[in-house]
């Protein structure tokens, strides 16, 4: 009997993950970790209250669970389970967990609760990321984090997209300030390998107040 394949997790600890290791250690990438610690641990405590009220409202329109909980893949490969604050109906990640890209987008708007597109569309769903960046499981600039399943598709369709595990995946980044939602995955991972090439504190901290920014426009522009 023919043995089982390797999970795929060890498909990415023995190949993918062992470049990223191999990639050499910049200076930055502490200098980088050290604002991703400080913003978050700041933001965590201005904005609790929010969470708090934001928590009770999705209870409130749609129950539970308050949280949605996704696996992804991190720096080196590391799995992790990313957080946030649920803005579909029950049991959609069920029913839209296998697309990707625009067949994706369209699937979850029509997935979105009434408050959960309020909360999508001010990207205050997110906030329960900033855990995962004081973890460091995330930090506040880089890749967007992505389910396994799909980084093993992409990897081997992009064959430079494995370099999305020499750094830490973002809340923000290059590709979704200057992009949509719909922009093409070979597109955005040219805006993040040109992240992972620069990347810089002067970079970064123009990139979080970009993204701040857009976020209390979009906050007090829309309606619940």
């Amino acid at each position: 009997m023919a043995a089982a394949p390797p999970p795929l997790e060890d498909t990415l600890v023995s190949g993918y993950t062992r470049l990223a290791a191999e990639s050499p250690h910049r200076l930055v990438d502490f200098e980088l970790r050290a604002l991703d610690v400080v913003i978050s641990a700041t933001c965590l405590v201005l904005l609790s209250p929010v969470a708090a009220v934001i928590a009770v409202l999705v209870l409130v329109t749609s129950g539970r669970p308050i949280m949605y909980r996704g696996q992804r893949v991190g720096r080196r490969g590391r799995f992790f389970w990313m957080l946030k604050f649920r803005t579909l109906k029950p049991g959609a990640e069920q029913r839209i967990g296998q697309y990707l890209g625009e067949e994706l987008v369209v699937r979850t708007d029509a997935e979105l609760t009434r408050f959960g597109r309020w909360l999508k569309a001010s990207q205050l769903d997110e906030v329960p990321q900033l855990w995962n960046v004081l973890r460091g499981d995330m930090s506040f600039v880089g890749p967007r984090p992505i389910r396994p399943r799909f980084f093993e598709e992409l990897a081997h369709d992009l064959p430079a997209y494995w370099q999305r595990l020499v750094v830490r995946p973002g809340l923000t980044g290059f590709a979704q300030v200057r992009r949509g939602y719909e922009t093409s995955m070979a597109e955005k991972l040219a805006h993040d390998l040109e992240w992972i090439a620069d990347r810089s504190v002067r970079l970064y901290l123009r990139t979080v107040i970009v993204t701040g920014v857009r976020v209390v426009r979009q906050v007090f522009t829309r309606r619940p």
